[in-house]
């Protein structure tokens, strides 16, 4: 659940965009995604609950934060072409029973 809908920033300054998850499962990663009008969403970073991500070249930094169940993605010295939709996403630890198979 994003905690606002739209940010507005001065070119050239950094601006951080947070994402609250609620889940009572395990948390595996979490993914930050962007979307250029009329273009499919593309993959930016991904984080654990217990770490933290840069990605110099993109200018971008995201850290999760568990005991908030929060992650943020700022963007550093923002630009007119970061101008998009923003996605925070998360995959769950899916977790399987043993089986036994009998054969007759």
């Amino acid at each position: 659940q994003p905690l606002s809908s739209e940010k507005y920033v001065v070119e050239g300054k950094n601006v951080t965009l947070s994402c609250n998850y609620s889940t009572t499962g395990t948390v595996n990663s979490l993914q930050w995604y962007r979307q250029y009008l009329g273009a499919k969403p593309e993959f930016l970073l991904q984080v654990n609950e217990y770490s933290s991500k840069s990605e110099p070249d993109l200018r971008l930094y995201s850290k999760a934060t568990k005991e908030i169940k929060r992650v943020d993605l700022e963007i550093f010295s923002a630009a007119v072409s970061d101008s998009a939709l923003y996605y925070c996403a998360l995959s769950l630890i899916t977790e399987f029973a043993p089986l036994l198979l009998l054969n007759n």
